[in-house]
Parts: structure tokens; sequence; C-alpha cells
């Protein structure tokens, strides 16, 4: 795959456009010309503020925001982490210090709240929250949610009924240790993103164990705290590697299909802010912000990555639209990548 365009501008600020330690999107597709990207903007302040979803369109057209976590009504985040759309465009966002999945309509209305805690699964571990990371929705608009600490994945009712639940914690084929991202495929296959077991599994509708890719480690097909995993309709397997600052795509026999480290630009966000700041531009026009000579001891890939503006920094998110398109989510460089054939 080659870059396609770059999206976002990093900015601290409690409101507007730009982004701040953004974790993870969603993509609505509907009759409109171009899709419209849901950005979960998670902020760095310890107060969360800031914390809130952007919504913009894939040409970089900011349309507004929502869900502030300094919200007066209560509507919005602390720890917001993953998010995605229902069949009728309803956004649903898992808050892992909260338990609760929050739905909201796509213009932002605040639709209704489910409170994990109230599922009522049971497990052998004495910590009782919840903890929800990924979730993702089924073809019947049922929600698949991983809890973190409980290490199980749960689906439940779009009324907050369990349906199923599977794993437990342990390295063994369908346990988890703190499992994050989940997608699933067009046979209802469910992938999870086994965080610190450094792998993704991959199960059938019912919770039943098929197998597993990667192993710890930083070559080609290894992991290291794997935050996301999303499939297309060819079935290629795209991982967010975080620890390994690259995303990973294999095939579904488990080899490896390609590596992408990122080939960021400039986004159209940042150009007219440059454009505005004509000093930081000349500056930016005089540095080398892609010196691959760095010296022996900044060659890790955390520090390959932190000290290269074009290549992934904190790859924490990946999601394939409906022409096969693939976006990153960058959590330490504020922005996304998107990539296509």
């Amino acid at each position: 795959m080659k870059a396609i365009k770059t999206i976002g501008i990093n900015s601290n600020q409690p409101v507007g456009r730009g982004f701040n330690f953004p974790y993870d999107i969603a993509i609505l597709e509907d009759d409109s010309e171009t899709p419209i990207i849901y950005l979960i903007n998670r902020s760095s302040s310890a107060a969360s503020v800031g914390t809130r979803i952007q919504y913009f369109t894939f040409d970089e057209n900011w349309l507004g925001e929502f869900a502030n976590s300094a919200d007066p009504n209560g509507v919005g985040f602390v720890k917001p982490v993953c998010v995605d759309f229902d069949k009728h465009d309803n956004l649903h966002v898992t808050d892992e210090s909260t338990d609760e999945i929050k739905v909201f309509t796509k213009e932002g209305q605040f639709s209704r709240s489910i409170a994990l805690s109230d599922v009522g699964i049971t497990d052998t571990v004495t910590d009782s929250r919840f903890g929800p990371s990924g979730l993702c929705l089924d073809k019947e608009d049922n929600i698949i949610v991983a809890s973190r600490y409980k290490n199980q994945i749960v689906k439940i009712s779009q009324e907050g009924h369990l349906l199923n639940s599977f794993g437990s914690l342990g390295n063994e084929p369908g346990q988890f240790d703190m499992p994050w991202g989940i997608s699933t495929d067009s046979h209802e296959c469910i992938y999870v993103a086994d965080w610190r077991n450094d792998r993704i599994q991959k199960f059938d509708r019912n919770g039943t164990y098929i197998r597993s890719y990667g192993e710890h480690g930083d070559g080609d097909g290894q992991l290291i705290r794997p935050s996301s995993v999303a499939v297309n309709e060819s079935g290629l397997i795209a991982v967010a590697d975080w620890g390994n600052e690259r995303v990973q795509v294999f095939d579904q026999n488990g080899s490896v299909n390609e590596i992408l480290y990122g080939d960021a630009s400039l986004s159209q966000w940042s150009r007219e802010w440059l454009n505005a700041n004509l000093d930081e531009k000349d500056a930016r026009e005089q540095s080398d912000l892609k010196n691959l000579e760095l010296p022996g001891h900044l060659k890790s890939n955390y520090h390959m990555a932190s000290q290269t503006e074009h290549k992934f920094w904190g790859p924490v998110s990946v999601k394939y639209d409906s022409l096969g398109r693939l976006y990153v989510t960058e959590h330490s460089r504020h922005r996304l990548q998107v990539f296509g054939s």
C-alpha cells in the first residue's frame, strides 16, 4: 500500500480543530460523496480537559465536536478508548474509566448509556471493574466489547443484555491478558488484539478459538503490544503493532503480506497553519525532518519513530473503509495516515 494522505494537526486546546492524543476512529459512509471520520480525542490532561469526539470529512472539512469532558450535562468522557457505528448510524464509544458505553447520534446528540457493571458476567479475579476497551458491532447490531480487567470478550444486545462471553486470564489459546482492539470479518469471525500476550486471536462468532497470529518480538510477523486489528473484505488482517511502531498486514494463513512504517505528508490543516505562521514555516523548511542517519543509540524502533517525522509514532488504531483504504491513528504524533493501493 502507498500513502494517500495525512489528516490532522496537533492542538492541546480544549475545543476546536486539532488532535491531542487521538485513540480511535469510526468511519461513516452514507450517501455523501466523502466519508465522515469520527475521532476520539483522548487528550493528555489529567483532568481530561479537551477529551471529546471530533468529526470531519475525508477531505479535511472539519464539521464539529461533541461530548466534551467539560460538558455541563455530564455526557462527556473520562477515558474513551474505542468507537464504532451500528447499522442505524449510532455511534458507540467505550469509556474505560466509567465502565460504560455511551451512544450518540451521528449529529452528536447523546442517546443513552449502557452500564457494563450491570451486564452480569462472572469471573474469578478480584477486580470487579469491567474496563471496556475495544468494541465493534456484528451484523445483528449486537455489541462485542473487550474487558481489559476481566480478560473476557463479551457480546451484549443493544439493551445491554448478556448474550455470550468467553475468555479468562492466561496465555493459552482462548485466554487473554488485557485484550484491546476487536474486529469482525465478513464471516462474522472475531479478531482480538491480545495486548499483553503480543498476539492476535481469531474466534468464530460463538467464541470458539480458531487460531492466533504473531508472537512476541520485533521481527517480521512478531508483535509487541498490539492495540488494534482490522480485517478488510479480502480477509487481510491489519494490526497496529504499537510496541514496534509499525503496522503489519497478515493474510489468513498468518504470512506477512506487508509492513508499514509510515510515510506522512503535511495535512491540509498543517499547511494552512504554516501559511499563517511564516517564521515556523521557514524554520521547518530549513530542518531535516526525514533524517534517518541517527546515532547508534537512537536506532531502536521507538527512537527512530520519535525522531523522524514521517514515520509512525504510537500507531494505536487501524481501520479499513469500504474502498479498502487503511487509516492509521497515531497517538503520539496526533494525526491520521491513510494508505491505499
